[in-house]
């Protein structure tokens, strides 16, 4: 695929550089061109979609794994695996002369691309209904503002205060919200395992809950109005984090104890890095139960709590 790739480079290159008059075919020689159009000819005669052979049906290239060590000649091939093995960050990809690989950069740009969407798609409606979840909504209107405006993200608008107060019971130990954050896609990847798990340890701890809703274009704050608004003694908010280039999977969870209009980041308790790679999604619902059970027990959240319990 390497040789494939920097063929057709060289091919554009040449192209644009005749087409400007910067070299003439007359100065290249002739079997070198011949050779470049019939190997470019032969290339394109293997696809055989229904757009016919022009190489742009669009079939899913297949990437070299990341975790593939592509360091030619190695030293110590048992310490490059032992390195490889101890963390999932770009390291060991080899490269070619001055510059990454082909397979390394066509893996970044896909992970790139992931990442992106994790953050401007949004969580589909589908999963909403799926997962039986209140639909609300914060005062932005639209990803751009979501993006440009933090702030904005903190505040419910007007016709969704009005739907969690017809459908949430007020004074309950803990209320669970599920925000999209910067990443729709750890939303969609983890909250169907977090969900039940959590909700049957907080039952299991004796602890009351209402009823979960989904909160549109939110950032960690709207837990501090949302608390306010409920007068509960837990808001618990599974929110998509910030994606990467390792995985744009991931998913935190932010819990606080009484949260009000004087809340301070530092009265958050957080779990991150909730995705298969990182805290196993069930497995971060129950210790979020037992992390509340212990918030409402000391009446304490964040720093004030690890102080607390130490």
């Amino acid at each position: 695929m390497e040789n494939q790739v920097e063929k057709l480079i060289v091919e554009n290159i040449l192209s644009a550089l005749m087409e400007k008059g910067v070299i003439g075919s007359d100065n290249l020689p002739e079997k070198i061109i011949e050779k470049a159009v019939t190997q470019v000819s032969a290339d394109t005669t293997e696809c055989t979609g229904e757009c016919g052979p022009c190489n742009n049906c669009g079939d899913p290239i297949e990437l070299e794994p990341n975790d593939k060590i592509m360091v030619e000649n190695p030293h110590n091939m048992e310490a490059l695996k032992m390195m490889r093995e101890s963390t999932p960050a770009r390291i060991l990809m080899g490269r070619a002369g001055a510059r990454q690989r082909t397979a390394s950069y066509l893996n970044f740009l896909a992970d790139h691309a992931s990442a992106q969407d994790a953050v401007y798609q949004d969580v589909s409606d589908e999963f909403i209904e799926r997962n039986k979840l209140l639909k609300t909504q914060t005062i932005v209107e639209n990803k751009d503002e979501y993006l440009q405006n933090p702030e904005l993200g903190k505040k419910l608008n007007e016709g969704s205060k009005k739907l969690i107060l017809e459908n949430c019971e007020k004074n309950k130990n803990v209320q669970i919200i599920v925000v999209d954050g910067l990443s729709s896609t750890a939303i969609e990847a983890n909250v169907e395992d977090v969900l039940p798990s959590l909700i049957q340890g907080l039952k299991a701890e004796g602890l009351t809950m209402s009823t979960p809703f989904f909160v549109k274009y939110g950032r960690v704050g709207i837990q501090d109005e949302i608390g306010a608004m409920l007068n509960c003694d837990v808001v618990v908010e599974l929110v998509g984090e910030r994606p990467g280039l390792i995985t744009a999977e991931s998913m935190s969870s932010y819990m606080i104890y009484r949260p009000s209009k004087d809340t301070v980041e530092a009265d958050r308790t957080v779990i991150s890095n909730i995705h298969r790679g990182g805290t196993p999604p069930v497995e971060a619902g129950a210790h979020m139960a037992t992390v509340v059970r212990k918030m409402i027990d000391n009446k304490a959240s964040g720093v004030k709590l690890s102080e607390i319990l130490k």
